[in-house]
C-alpha cells in the first residue's frame, strides 16, 4: 500500500466480504475511476497502472467476490451480480458514479454495471475483453474447469501465462508477473470453476447500443483469449467508442504495458461524461 492508500473490507447485501484499496484524490475535484480485475487473478493486476494514474485521479481497486482477499464462496455467479457487488461497493465509498475499466473478465463486469446502472458509468475502459466469448464459450469454459478440478490450478499455469504475455517476459519474469502467477496458483478451485461458468454465460451484446457514455477500448494484436476482431465488433456496436490495437501484445497489457494503458486511461479521463456534455450550454462549451 503505497502513500495514504487505504486498504478495506466491506459487506455486500448478501454478507460477502469484499477487499478493496482507494487511492486518495491528489487534488479537488479529481476524476473517480474503477479498476476491476481479470479472471482468477486481483487488485495487483492494476500495480503498475495505479501508478501511472495516481497523480491524475482518484482510484479504487478491488477483489472481485471469489478472488483475492474476497470471499470465497463459490456460485452460481453471473456478471450481474458482480455488477451489483461493484454498485455496492461505489455506495461504501460514496461514490455516485465513476469511471469504470475492466480488464477480460473485468471488462465484462464494467459491461454488465453500465447496462444495469448507466447513470453511474460516466466512461468504461474496456480492456482485453469482449462482450460474448463466441457459441462455443461455456463448453470451453467448462473444459477449463474441469481441467482446475482434475489437476488443480498448476496444472493450467503454463496455458494461462502463453496467453497472458509475450514470450519474452515469460522467458524474463517481472515481479508483476511472478505476482499473478502466484495469485493465479493461490486460487480456490470451486470459485473458479464458477467464475468460468460466469464468462461461459456472458452475453452483452444486446446492451452495446444503448451505452451512451463515452467508451475507450483496447485490446493486445496477439491476444488470443479476447481476439482483436472480437474487439472491434464491440467497437462497431458502441455509438461513443474508441478503439487501439496494441502492437506486440497478447491478453494482459495492464500488466506487461501498464504504461500504454495508463495512456489510454488518462485520455479516456479527459473526454467530457453524458453528464458534462449535458451541463454545456448551447454552441458546446466556451473557449
Amino acid at each position: 500500500m503505497a502513500g495514504n492508500a487505504l486498504d478495506d473490507v466491506f459487506a455486500t447485501s448478501d454478507g460477502a466480504s469484499i477487499g478493496f484499496t482507494r487511492e486518495p484524490a491528489p487534488f479537488p475535484d479529481a476524476p473517480r475511476i474503477v479498476l476491476v480485475h481479470s479472471l482468477a487473478l486481483d487488485r495487483g493486476t492494476w500495480d503498475g497502472v495505479v501508478r501511472g494514474l495516481r497523480p491524475h485521479a482518484e482510484i479504487v481497486t478491488y477483489d472481485c467476490r471469489g478472488h483475492g482477499r474476497s470471499a470465497r464462496l463459490a456460485g452460481p455467479f453471473t456478471v450481474q451480480w458482480f455488477a451489483r457487488d461493484l454498485g455496492e461497493l461505489l455506495d461504501r465509498v460514496g461514490w455516485r458514479d465513476a469511471t469504470i475499466a475492466g480488464c477480460s473478465m473485468g471488462g465484462c463486469v464494467a459491461l454488465a454495471f453500465a447496462a444495469l446502472y448507466p447513470a453511474r458509468a460516466s466512461r468504461l475502459g474496456l480492456i482485453d475483453t469482449t462482450a460474448w466469448y463466441g457459441p462455443d464459450a461455456a463448453a470451453a469454459f467448462a473444459r477449463r474447469a474441469d481441467a482446475a478440478r482434475a489437476a488443480g490450478m498448476r496444472g493450467l499455469v503454463d496455458f494461462q501465462l502463453t496467453r497472458w504475455v509475450s514470450d519474452e517476459l515469460r522467458a524474463a519474469p517481472t515481479e508483476p508477473l511472478r505476482r499473478a502467477t502466484a495469485v493465479f496458483l493461490d486460487n480456490d478451485v470451486a470459485c473458479y470453476a464458477s467464475s468460468c461458468a460466469l464468462l461461459g454465460a456472458v452475453d452483452l451484446r444486446p446492451h452495446l447500443a444503448a451505452l451512451r457514455m463515452p467508451v475507450t477500448i483496447v485490446v493486445g494484436e496477439h491476444d488470443s483469449a479476447t481476439p482483436v476482431a472480437m474487439a472491434r465488433d464491440m467497437h462497431r456496436a458502441i455509438p461513443q467508442s474508441t478503439l487501439t490495437v496494441l502492437p506486440n501484445a497478447r491478453h494482459l497489457t495492464p500488466i506487461e504495458h501498464p504504461d500504454r494503458i495508463t495512456s489510454e486511461l488518462l485520455s479516456l479521463l479527459r473526454r467530457p461524461s453524458v453528464e458534462s456534455r449535458r451541463a454545456e450550454p448551447a454552441g458546446g462549451t466556451a473557449p
